[in-house]
């Protein structure tokens, strides 16, 4: 826990359970997108955001051999989780103790097949990791056919995540916004993910996968999104702002 926050989910024996929502939807893209993809590719998957490393261990899992590497600026909390839940050997996963921007920035160009960008200072996702000129960095370093795939938090009406996935739209072709029915009717704050990609995206399949779930995700696609998104425009770095706080005592992962 972070504050009301739930951080993270991690069964070290058993790597393919996830247990929060929003990660099942994460990891099913990546399933459809990288995971998927033929056995003789070496692929790199960068984390902003480590947390239990929940992900990553998945990835490892489901597609040995696959290069990761986890940009978490919190060493303490990296610490802490190398000694309660120490990687396996030979896992591909490497940490670097770095902000998310700043990792990201150091990657040379045409070096990543996916991001996952899950990170948060306390209950919001940081300011420099919501701009255009961020989006930039990471169409600068994509490898072609790469996804991207973000977990933000908001509430109705939604004003900074439909800056946040206009940002997103402006550097890739195909996307896709999900969440939970409550939060889309405004009934609650919470989890809204974002899978984006250069190529095609399997939404179909993804929507499919996603309303059979305990708590269904309904998805938008296509028009619906740039409906969606409206008039709203980018953050860029001179008005960047964090995502808002939930009210207190509001739960959610």
């Amino acid at each position: 826990m972070a504050g009301d926050t739930a951080q993270s989910w991690v069964v070290p024996d058993d790597p393919l359970h996830l247990e929060f929502e929003y990660v099942q939807r994460i990891c099913e893209a990546l399933d459809a997108t990288v995971v998927a993809r033929p056995t003789e590719e070496r692929l790199r998957v960068v984390h902003l955001g480590g947390g239990g490393l929940t992900i990553p261990r998945y990835v490892a899992a489901r597609r040995p051999g696959t290069a990761q590497i986890v940009c978490e600026p919190d060493a303490d909390l990296i610490e802490d989780v190398r000694r309660v839940m120490p990687l396996p050997r030979g896992s591909g996963i490497k940490v670097r103790t770095i902000d998310g921007r700043s990792g990201l920035e150091a990657m040379p160009p045409d070096y990543i097949d996916a991001l996952v960008l899950d990170a948060f200072d306390g209950a919001r996702v940081p300011p420099s990791l919501a701009t255009v000129e961020f989006f930039d960095e990471v169409a600068a370093r994509r490898r072609p056919q790469a996804v991207f795939c973000a977990n933000i938090t908001d509430r109705a009406p939604f004003a900074w995540a439909r800056r946040f996935v206009a940002g997103v739209r402006a550097t890739h072709r195909s996307l896709v916004v999900s969440a939970e029915t409550p939060v889309w009717k405004g009934r609650r704050f919470g989890n809204l993910v974002v899978i984006a990609s250069t190529g095609a995206l399997p939404a179909t399949d993804l929507s499919r996968t996603a309303a059979r779930a305990a708590f269904p995700y309904r998805f938008l696609a296509g028009r619906d999104v740039v409906d969606w998104i409206g008039d709203a425009e980018p953050f860029s770095d001179a008005d960047a702002q964090a995502s808002p706080v939930p009210r207190s005592g509001t739960w959610f992962s």
